[in-house]
C-alpha cells in the first residue's frame, strides 16, 4: 500500500510540473518570457538609478577637481610672492 500510495505521488509531482513549466504554460498563465526580459527594471528609489548614480559621483569628482585646481593656483600664487618678496 505504501509503495503504491509513494508511486501516485511522485506521478502527480511529474504532471504538477509539467502542467507549471511544460509548454505552453506562458500563454497559459499570462506571461512571456520574452517580453520580461525585454523590459526596464522598475526603479524603485534613487539608489536603484545607474543613472543617477553615475551623475552624483561624476559631479563629486568636478568639485574634487575644482577644489585641487584652486589648491594648486593658491600655492603657486604664494610661490610668486615669495619669489618677488625676496627679489625685491
Amino acid at each position: 500500500m505504501g509503495r503504491l500510495l509513494l508511486l501516485a505521488l511522485i506521478i502527480l509531482a511529474a504532471v504538477l510540473m509539467w502542467r507549471a513549466f511544460g509548454p505552453g504554460s506562458a500563454q497559459r498563465y499570462g506571461t512571456q518570457r520574452g517580453v520580461q526580459e525585454s523590459q526596464k527594471p522598475v526603479i524603485k528609489g534613487p539608489d536603484d538609478d545607474e543613472e543617477f548614480l553615475w551623475n552624483i559621483e561624476k559631479n563629486r569628482f568636478k568639485e574634487r577637481r575644482a577644489r585641487e585646481e584652486a589648491e594648486r593656483k593658491r600655492r603657486e600664487d604664494e610661490e610668486r610672492r615669495r619669489r618677488r618678496g625676496e627679489l625685491d
